[in-house]
This record gives structure tokens, C-alpha cells and sequence, in this order.
């Protein structure tokens, strides 16, 4: 969940804004340009025209507005950019009230260090097409000023097809391929945010998919703008001391309490982390207090669930009494690390971990959680939390990282220092404002480099066609928290839901792949792509 912050500048005063928006759970194309001929699998060079528009590629000349540019390897065409100060005739028509002079209306401001000269009518544009997480309110445009340009931002989706529309950003869990702005226009990029969790868009997992975007800003470190530690505040959130000191978490062990804490009311999700806790607490006792696997009841004054999931201080002393804590994420993704991770780990409790499968590279030492992957089996894992629950030195090395001297992880010292943006850090910008900025300093750039090469092509080249890859979402299949998916009752909820969830993302992605390939301006037409690519390939088309 995503917290809205914004200070904006009202009659020489600065008024302060909060918003939490109301985000749904949900269930390709690159930059290029036209200037170069198509490559084709075998590397030879050819030339390319459009079948549904009336534009054509010759060599080295740009005499068009839109065309089909094949990427190399994997036989799929996307859109290349063209640029954005084209004719005024068909598609590139403002289909909106929104003028020029609307947008000159729009307040100026210019920030530290930024000398961008321009007014607002002629500044590019970015739409933010996922209207409830428009950083800026009141209103539904602003003009930012960023580290090196500006641009004009919006949430009216009327200035789609605007010519000077340069990018349209996306909310993975809000993207949907059935409601894809198109037809994709061969001058605009497209921009992908998604932090949050893989299960609320698998569409995005797969190549065909994430290659829709050119830029993008995941929990991936691959990514263009990294999110990786969005759930870690500071460093100092790390090196706060132990809620409960370890001589009483003691004391609640002899009074009865159990050494390991489960605390999850959203089942049956795509890690399958309740048949895991299921098998292990066999072995091992542990109090489970959400709706999953519940076992005891929460206490009345936690009952309010903001409360029993936050960092209220009766919540924290109350978890904190536990030892070991299950912090299973609801997807597994590389670098996908939330708060189920962190908090236990600020709490003072040793995390029982499993979720990315490189958490390594970002622990602060290699001793300050407990990898379930690690062990063969759940019954191993439960004689492990065994020994070190009685052994209180080997326990206490665990939390060595609480002193500073031990945080040995260069990678995690580096990337809390090095990121522009901040957790409840009002120096910086949250990352929403700070990933619209790269944005906006990109699109300046290509466009500049767009308008340099055709003043003058034999001197500078057109700008180097930007796709995203599988390396900036790509997670795998869901499979079963324990045990071979062949041992699973086909009639399994969860069987049932992920797998095919997971299958349907990638028809939904090459259909929508094919309606931007095609030309299509109606995205309803989805099904129908859908239903053409399934019968081709049972005829093993």
C-alpha cells in the first residue's frame, strides 16, 4: 500500500497534503525509431511497412509517423518512437478539450538546479493512466521540474492521443491488457511502476509481457529504477535495540509461550505458505494468530487489524516476545523482500525466511535469518529452531547486526546510501514522484536526441531503441509450498487458482502483444487474439 505525500506551494506558503489512494488487486512494443531498417533473426537488414497504417520505413529516411520495428532473436514487432513534434492530421490530434493554452495555465515553478527555459505548452507529457496514484493532488495536472528537465504530468486520460503525450505510466496492479490505451502511437513510451506483490499481476512475469514497457521501476535490481529496499526505512530501523530483551523471551518460553510466531490472515496465495506452516508444525510448536491456520486468539486491545500489522508499540512488545518469527512472503520473486522480512528483524526476532531466493545479497550478515530453502526437509528445519532456541549464544549471534560494526553486507550499505528516494524521509522524494522524474529526464533526452538526428541524420544517431526484459519482474511459476504439485487433490483451492492465474497472464499478454502488433484500437478485441493464437498453435502454427 502506497502512502501519497506532496508539498505544494499555495500563495507563498507550502501546504502540506496526505492521501492514501484506493488501489484494486488484479487478477509489449519498445522505444525505437524508425530511421533504422529491421533486423530479422538473421541479422540481414531489410526494410519494413506497416500493414494497417499508411506509413512506410524507407532506408535512413524518416518519412512517417508510425511503424513496426522486429526485435532481434524473438520473431515479435513492437512500436518504435517517432517524434512527438509531428503534423497536426489523424491520430496525433488532441482528442480533448485540453489545449495548449489549458496547459500554459498550469502554475510554474522551477526547482534547485533545474534551468529548463521552456513554458508549459511546450514541455512533454506524461499521463498517468492508473488515475488513483497521481502523485500530486488537488487537480489532475501539475508541472514538474526535475534534477535536469521538466515535463507536464496528468491523469486525464483525454490527452491519450495527444501529440505531445511523450510517455503513459502504468500501475502493474491496475494494468490490464483488456484496457490497454491503443492503439499503441509510435511516439510514445510506455513506463511500468509495480512494487508490490507478483501475485497481483502475473501479466508482468512474463517476457512477453514486461517487453510492453521501456522503462521501469520493480522490486528487481535489474530494473530501471530499483525498489528493491522500499520496505527498509534506514539503517537505523535495523540497529533499533530488541523490543523484548532475550532473558525475557525466556521467561515466556518457560510460561508456556510457543518459540515460533505465524501471523497471516491473507490464504491461499501463490507461495502456498500455509501447507509449509501446516507440515512444520509437526514438529514444532508455533502460535498462529491470523485467519490462516489460526490456532490463538489475538488479545482484544489488537483485534483492530491497523493495529495487530503496523508499528504500534503494544503490537510490537506483544510479537517481540517471540523468538523466531515465519515470515513467508505471499509470492517468490528475486529481490521481492517486504516487511515480513524487516520488521521481524527490527523487532529483534530472528526471521524464518522464504520468499526471494537471493535474500542473501541483502542480509546484513550472514547470520541474521534462517532460510527455509536451506533445509531439506520442514522436520529438518524444525530440529534446528530446536537447538538454537536452547542455546542462547548461538541465538544472540543472530542479532549481532544490531551492532553497526557488524552490518558486514557492502551491497546493503551501498543501496540504502546510494537511493534518491526515501521511507518517511521528507529530504527526499518518495519514489513515485522520484521514478516520474527519471521518466521525464529520459523521455527529455530521447526527445532532444530525436530532433538532433533528424536536423542533421549523417551526424547524430537516432536514440538506441529501450525495452525492458524478463530481469525486471520475471517470477516463476507458483508451485507448492511442500511437496510435488502431483500429490495435490486437483480439486485444491489454490491448485486451482495460481497455476492458471499464471498460464491465463501470458494468453492475456500475447493477446495484447498481437492487438499492438496489428494496429488494433480496440482493446476489447483481446478474446478474440486470445482465441486466434490458441487455435494457430493447436495446429502447431
Amino acid at each position: 500500500m502506497i502512502v501519497l505525500c506532496a508539498c505544494a506551494k499555495v500563495h507563498d506558503s507550502c501546504v502540506f497534503s496526505i492521501r492514501v489512494p484506493k488501489l484494486r488487486k488484479s487478477s509489449r512494443a519498445t522505444a525505437a525509431s524508425c530511421v533504422h531498417p529491421v533486423l530479422q533473426d538473421s541479422g540481414e537488414e531489410k526494410q519494413w511497412t506497416c500493414s494497417n497504417t499508411a506509413c512506410v520505413c524507407p532506408e535512413l529516411k524518416l518519412t512517417m509517423t508510425l511503424c513496426l520495428w522486429l526485435i532481434v532473436v524473438a520473431p515479435v514487432c513492437c512500436w518504435g518512437q517517432g517524434p512527438v513534434d509531428t503534423g497536426d492530421s489523424g491520430v496525433f490530434q488532441p482528442q480533448s478539450a485540453l489545449t495548449d493554452m489549458e496547459f500554459a495555465s498550469v502554475s510554474t515553478y522551477h526547482g534547485p538546479g533545474n534551468t529548463d527555459p521552456r513554458p508549459n505548452n511546450k514541455l512533454p507529457i506524461l499521463l498517468w493512466w492508473s488515475s488513483n496514484l497521481f502523485p500530486h493532488f488537488p487537480g489532475d495536472t501539475e508541472r514538474v521540474d526535475c534534477a535536469h528537465s521538466s515535463c507536464l504530468v496528468t491523469s486525464n486520460r483525454k490527452v491519450q492521443l495527444y501529440r505531445r503525450t511523450a510517455s503513459i505510466i502504468f500501475y502493474g496492479t491496475d494494468f490490464r491488457a483488456y484496457e490497454a490505451p491503443l492503439p499503441r502511437l509510435a511516439h510514445q513510451t510506455w513506463a511500468l511502476f509495480h512494487e508490490e506483490s507478483p501475485m497481483n499481476n502475473y501479466l508482468l512475469s512474463h517476457s512477453v509481457g514486461i517487453r510492453l514497457f521501456n522503462y521501469t521501476a520493480t522490486f528487481r535490481r535489474e530494473s530501471d529504477y530499483p525498489l528493491t529496499l522500499q520496505w527498509l526505512p534506514s539503517l537505523d530501523y535495523l540497529l533499533k535495540a530488541p523490543a523484548v530483551p532475550l532473558q525475557e523471551k525466556n521467561r515466556w518460553r518457560r510460561a508456556g509461550l510457543a518459540p515460533v510466531l505465524y501471523m497471516q490472515s491473507h490464504c491461499d496465495v501463490p507461495s502456498d505458505r500455509d501447507r509449509y506452516v501446516q507440515e512444520l508444525r509437526k514438529y514444532i510448536e508455533i502460535d498462529s494468530y491470523g485467519k490462516c491456520l489460526n490456532n490463538k486468539p489475538l488479545p482484544d486491545y489488537l483485534e483492530d487489524t491497523s493495529t495487530a500489522t503496523g508499528e504500534d508499540r503494544r503490537f510490537m512488545t506483544f510479537v517481540g516476545r517471540y523468538k523466531f518469527h515465519l515470515a513467508l512472503e505471499n509470492g517468490l520473486c528475486p529481490d521481492y523482500m517486504t516487511e515480513k522480512l524487516w520488521r521481524p528483524m527490527h523487532q529483534g526476532c530472528v526471521p524464518i525466511y522464504r520468499g526471494s531466493s537471493l535474500v542473501v545479497d541483502w542480509l546484513p550478515n550472514n547470520h541474521s535469518a534462517i532460510l527455509i530453502d536451506d533445509f531439506p526437509s520442514p522436520r529438518d528445519l524444525a530440529e534446528f529452531i530446536k537447538t538454537l532456541d536452547q542455546d542462547d549464544a548461538e541465538y544472540l549471534r543472530y542479532l549481532e547486526y544490531k551492532t553497526p560494526s557488524e552490518i558486514t553486507n557492502l551491497r546493503l550499505l551501498e543501496g540504502l546510501e546510494s537511493r534518491e528516494w526515501g521511507v518517511n524521509d521528507m529530504s527526499k522524494p518518495n519514489y513515485l514522484n522520484g521514478f516520474e522524474c527519471f521518466v521525464c529526464d529520459r523521455e527529455n533526452e530521447r526527445l532532444a536526441a530525436v530532433k538532433a538526428h533528424r536536423k542533421n541524420p549523417q551526424q547524430n544517431l537516432p536514440p538506441h531503441p529501450k525495452m525492458a526484459n524478463n530481469s525486471h519482474m520475471g517470477c516463476p511459476l507458483p508451485s507448492p509450498g511442500y511437496g510435488p504439485v502431483e500429490s495435490i487433490d486437483p480439486n485444491d483451492s489454490w491448485l486451482q487458482m495460481w497455476p492458471q492465474d499464471y498460464w491465463q497472464s501470458l494468453d492475456q499478454a500475447e493477446g495484447l502483444e498481437s492487438l499492438i502488433r496489428h494496429n488494433v484500437s480496440d482493446p476489447s478485441l483481446l478474446w478474440q487474439h486470445i482465441q486466434s493464437i490458441a487455435v494457430r498453435r493447436s495446429r502447431g502454427q
